[in-house]
């Protein structure tokens, strides 16, 4: 794929950089702090909600992974829902995801701050935010394998310290480590595995359905990949080992450990169970780790964001500078509008403190869920133009294609419990205004294109060529 002057996108992330920012993509800062929340809705048959919600999850990723072996592309479902869907469909897929992870990339950016300032209490927030701002828009700006490097050393830290806690976690639970082993009473001991019942659960899984978000990343990293045929299926098919690890894992050693009417009351599980470890600096580690994860989010989501406005540029539904590529083969332009653009969250956090994040975080979850499901459907016309053409992948998705609208109706359902959640409520009445507002931007975009060069040959050129080696 080239860009003025010749230059494009170029193939630098090898698949121990695929690998761990696959991984890194599903472990954010949720499940370090914000699992309590989750636990406290469905008690102990949390770990039912992530095995079911896990095994969607998969699904959608096999969709996703068998259009990103079959056509690596840098915009990713994005320039598959224009190809195979329509231009309206592409347009839709890529402004979404890129305000979607936009909108995450100033929470992540925001805290960042007050993570530093439990070291440096008296540097103001917006400070330390303007320097992760400044550092890691530097690293998106230079060679894709920086950005790899980076995100592969993040990942670890963040890999390690589940490991560890889990590790340590099942040595107080079956050893006691010099005391008495706890055990797995905790699992079934206050009110039963489901103490809320039915309505408890499902009102968990509607919370650990967002806890998934950002695993998508992989098919934007495959328009980059070295070799795309080989990386993405691995990285597709250890999302289900990384779930069932750093996800089912960790959540049940969670419950096991402690009461689970008592998670969101005595602080982090990760500080409590290196504290009693006898680990010194217990909470030292743990604001080191989240502060990690941070980095590692935004630097993520800046990647995707920067790729998104390249290939959207393509399609001709960015402005066309934002197809502009550096030397180093870095989308600068789009980049630098992405960073520019999340730094607004200092301006936004000053102007109002702590309000409007609430709505604009429920339009990134709502934004998630029309993703996944643009994802499913593009997958559908996908297989629909491959059968017509009498061609074949050579990573298909599982039982497509039951599987598919069995992914579809599941996410359906999420919708209809948002509804029933006060604190998702607002997503349902945000998530139509804002598809409204995304159809209106495209149908002013077309009516503008089309005063200027009409005809049926106005429609420009899909970034369809290949990728420069």
């Amino acid at each position: 794929m080239t860009t003025e002057g010749g230059r494009g996108l170029r193939r630098g992330l090898k698949n121990r950089h695929i690998q761990l920012i696959a991984l890194g993509g599903a472990i954010g800062t949720g499940l370090f702090y914000g699992s309590g929340e989750s636990i406290g809705r469905a008690g102990p048959a949390i770990i039912a909600c992530y095995l079911v919600g896990g095994a969607i999850i998969f699904l959608i990723m096999r969709a996703l992974g068998e259009m990103s072996v079959h056509r690596p592309r840098p915009g990713s479902f994005s320039d598959y829902a224009y190809q195979y869907w329509s231009e309206r469909a592409g347009f839709v897929a890529g402004w979404n995801y890129w305000f979607n992870y936009l909108v995450v990339s100033m929470a992540e950016l925001s805290v960042v701050g007050e993570y530093v300032q439990f070291w440096l209490p008296q540097v103001p927030t917006w400070v330390t935010s303007a320097v992760f701002l400044v550092v890691v828009t530097a690293v998106n700006l230079v060679t894709v394998k920086a950005y790899g490097e980076v995100e592969f050393w993040l990942a670890i830290i963040k890999v390690a310290a589940i490991g560890g806690m889990i590790v340590g976690g099942l040595l107080l639970i079956f050893t006691g480590i010099g005391g008495r082993p706890i055990g797995v009473s905790n699992l079934w001991a206050i009110g039963g595995f489901a103490p809320n019942g039915l309505h408890g659960v499902l009102m968990g899984l509607v919370v650990v359905m967002f806890s998934f978000g950002g695993v998508e990343l992989i098919g934007i990293t495959a328009g980059e990949a070295d070799d795309p045929g080989r990386t993405i299926p691995r990285a597709v098919n250890g999302v289900v080992y990384r779930i069932l690890v750093f996800y089912v894992g960790a959540i049940t050693v969670m419950v096991a450990l402690f009461p689970w009417n008592q998670l969101g009351t005595s602080g982090s599980p990760l500080v409590t169970i290196f504290s009693r470890l006898g680990v010194a600096g217990a909470a030292h580690i743990l604001n080191f780790v989240v502060l990690t994860a941070a980095v590692s989010a935004f630097n993520s989501f800046l990647y995707s964001n920067g790729r998104m406005m390249y290939s959207l540029a393509q399609q001709g539904n960015a402005p066309e500078f934002l197809a502009s590529t550096n030397r180093h083969g870095s989308p600068w332009a789009g980049v630098l509008v992405s960073a520019v653009c999340t730094g607004t969250t200092v301006l936004l956090n000053y102007l109002f403190p702590g309000g409007v994040f609430v709505y604009i975080m429920a339009v990134a979850t709502i934004a998630v869920v029309v993703s996944w499901v643009l994802i499913l459907i593009t997958h559908t016309k996908f297989r629909a133009s491959l059968v017509h053409a009498g061609g074949k992948t050579v990573f298909r998705m599982p039982g497509h294609p039951a599987t598919t609208w069995i992914a579809l109706a599941f996410l359906a359902f999420i919708v209809v419990l948002l509804g029933f959640s006060p604190s998702y409520r607002v997503a349902v009445v945000v998530g139509p205004a804002w598809l409204v507002v995304l159809l209106a931007a495209y149908e002013i975009k077309r009516r503008v294109r089309a005063r200027r060069a009409p005809g049926p040959g106005d429609r420009p050129q899909s970034a369809s060529t290949a990728v420069d080696a």
